[in-house]
């Protein structure tokens, strides 16, 4: 189970004022990575070191703990203590619990600076204090008092607990000032990140959530806030963006009815082909076996379509053309059918092609189930339109006779709703722009397979201009000795590196062509 989904099923603490643990670390230290999600929420720990010696990791930074060092976490952070040797083994004490179940107003709100009485400072969600001894025995003294409150649950124990609670977190708030302990470099890297973290969850959903524009927010460089978060979170800036809007997307598909392209746009995604890669990428499953796992009702629609996307890798016709059929009739819309079912199945052969897993023939075989499919559900895709979302031609270029990888990115393209002029193979740049006009076009495709006709698509690309119409159509280029760079070298508009991506970049270029 991957851990986004381990995060998804984890159950929130029992609503009782606080969990009271007391442990002494004799597991020796191993060099392992640990999760990297920091959650903001209610949940609180405080995780003092009363006796002993050892290491403590947090999130991805290793560090000696010793007695009096007093940590507290909003929101799960991952971390774990260790012993360093046989000698040195730290005992800590540990109380976790909700905010929302013990206080009320801006103590309990994890947005509001007054948040269990200011002890996360700069909204950060981890703080740190190294207690004098003193200091260490009141805290001892109040845990002992709640533990005891906890056990024996008699009248009022609720409020006494949290009053206790009150009283320590008060107390730790005083003596949290990072900058006059001994660990002043440490504690203004986790700020950093941590301050870096909780803005990516603020605006997750942004299309413009970049490295640069949330270094910007906090007055440092691109390249110095990339290092510490790496450092910090054992992770990139990218991953760690990538895996925070997979994670509301999971959270959505499990708590909503919302569409993949709703989830798409609320969660700051690119598009469909990306979002299936990504989600399939941290789940290891498709969003709609995520969504069945907690929705009973759709797990026969799931068995069907995980069955129509196999049986169109074997090319099995009649079974196909009866499983979809099948589908169709227990309701499952044709758009869920081609999403779930024929574009995982299609997706799987092309990659597996790509692998020398399976050859020519077995691509073949798909794509001819993969066209029949398509005819079947062709009246339920349409919803009534009477007219196709735009039109584009495809043909390889002039030179090079492959067209497995050009049929694909056209089957994908029709089943976006796209009318698509097949120009085949060996198409030269004057047919291509010719045959653009001709049906009025708003992109021309162009497909090489050999390094010797790549130089083809750049005489396309001046064969538009040339005759007048560059500024009115789009040139998308792909194939395997193609680019991004080679793209941005010939003038061409887009490079797409599949056939899914190439539909999706078509789409797009259609929309906009369209709404000038």
């Amino acid at each position: 189970m991957s851990e986004i989904e381990r995060s998804a099923n984890q159950k929130t603490p029992d609503p009782i004022p606080v969990q009271l643990t007391d442990q002494i670390f004799c597991e020796p230290f191993v060099d392992t990575v640990a999760d990297s999600m920091i959650q903001i929420s209610d949940t609180v720990e405080i995780s003092a070191v009363v006796a002993g010696d050892g290491i403590h990791r947090i999130l991805n930074q290793v560090t000696e703990c010793h007695t009096g060092d007093v940590y507290i976490f909003n929101g799960n952070v991952p971390h774990r203590y260790y012993a360093a040797s046989e000698n040195a083994r730290p005992r800590v004490i540990t109380l976790r619990w909700n905010a929302s179940t013990c206080f009320s107003g801006d103590i309990a709100d994890p947005n509001s600076p007054g948040f269990c009485y200011g002890v996360f400072k700069d909204r950060s969600p981890i703080s740190y204090s190294m207690l004098n001894s003193s200091a260490l025995k009141a805290v001892t003294e109040l845990y002992a008092e709640m533990q005891a409150e906890a056990e024996k649950r008699e009248l009022s124990w609720e409020q006494a607990i949290s009053s206790r609670l009150s009283l320590l977190l008060i107390m730790l708030a005083r003596y949290i000032n990072m900058a006059e302990t001994d660990h002043e470099e440490r504690p203004k890297e986790w700020l950093t990140v941590s301050m870096a973290a909780r803005e990516i969850i603020d605006r997750y959903s942004e299309s413009d959530l970049t490295l640069e524009s949330v270094s910007a927010s906090l007055y440092i460089s691109k390249s110095q806030l990339s290092r510490v978060f790496q450092k910090v979170m054992g992770v990139s800036f990218s991953e760690y963006v990538r895996n925070v809007r997979i994670n509301m997307a999971c959270r959505l598909l499990k708590d909503t009815e919302l569409t993949n392209e709703e989830i798409i746009g609320r969660c700051g995604l690119k598009d469909v082909p990306s979002f299936y890669r990504i989600f399939n990428t941290v789940t290891g499953m498709t969003p709609f076996q995520y969504r069945s796992l907690y929705h009973s009702n759709s797990s026969e629609n799931a068995v069907i379509l995980s069955d129509i996307s196999e049986t169109l890798q074997f090319g099995n016709l009649q079974r196909l053309q009866d499983l979809l059929l099948s589908a169709l009739d227990r309701g499952i819309s044709a758009e869920l059918i081609l999403e779930e079912g024929l574009l995982p199945g299609i997706n799987s052969i092309g990659k597996k092609f790509k692998n020398n897993e399976v050859y020519v023939p077995e691509v073949l075989v798909a794509a001819r189930s993969m066209n029949s499919a398509l005819n079947t559900l062709r009246p339920y895709l349409a919803n009534g339109e009477a007219s196709p979302k735009g039109t584009v031609c495809i043909g390889t270029v002039q030179g090079d006779l492959h067209d497995i990888g050009k049929n694909l990115v056209r089957i994908m393209m029709e089943s976006k709703g796209l009318k698509v002029i097949d120009l085949g193979t060996d198409v030269s740049p004057e047919r291509f722009v010719s045959a653009a006009i001709e049906n009025g076009c708003q992109a021309i495709c162009c497909s090489a397979l050999l390094t010797s006709t790549m130089g083809v698509m750049e005489d396309v690309v001046h064969e538009a201009e040339r005759r007048g119409v560059r500024h009115k159509i789009k040139i998308i280029i792909g194939g395997a000795p193609i680019s991004e760079e080679f793209c941005r070298e010939i003038g061409a508009d887009i490079y797409t590196p599949d056939a899914a991506s190439a539909a999706d970049a078509a789409i797009a270029c259609c929309a906009e062509l369209n709404s000038r």
